[in-house]
């Protein structure tokens, strides 16, 4: 019996956690699917900066994502670095330019939508277009996510 006390223990352990898993329906489990990035989402008002920064890459990503027919999620892969969006380049048949202009195209709507929202002021709005036509999508999406950290 001494032997088979830590077999039941265990076995005793597992089933705390496996019965309320399967009885609150942990067996069917069903991902949320992605959003899709042709849906127009309305502009809300973002309450600050990085707030608003992060609505315009969002959108722009959603821009883009759905001009090349592809899940949002999917494109922010694949712009992290160059080798990774010469990956989604070619596994979807298209070249890195036209990835890059897709995500160019869906900034530059972004900015035009958030500047007519009054999300960003027309300063810092000519500023990003500018800066989304010289700069490629990877260093866009890093320097993003750099200047919403530095923000309060």
């Amino acid at each position: 019996m001494r032997r088979l006390l830590p077999f039941l223990v265990a076995l005793g352990a597992v089933a705390v956690v496996v019965v309320p898993y399967v009885a609150l329906g942990g067996a069917t489990f069903e991902p949320t699917p992605v959003a899709d990035p042709c849906e127009t989402r309305e502009w809300r008002d973002p309450g600050g900066l990085q707030e608003a920064l992060e609505q315009v890459a969002l959108s722009a990503l959603d821009g883009a994502a759905c001009e090349l027919g592809v899940a949002r999620e999917d494109l922010v892969l694949a712009i992290r670095d160059e080798d990774a969006l010469d990956a989604f380049a070619a596994e979807h048949g298209i070249t890195r330019a036209e990835a890059e202009r897709a995500v160019h195209d869906g900034l530059q709507r972004a900015i035009d939508d958030a500047e007519e929202a009054g999300a960003l002021p027309g300063l810092l709005a000519g500023f990003a277009r500018r800066a989304a036509e010289a700069v490629p999508p990877w260093l866009l999406l890093e320097t993003l996510e750099r200047l919403g950290e530095l923000l309060p």
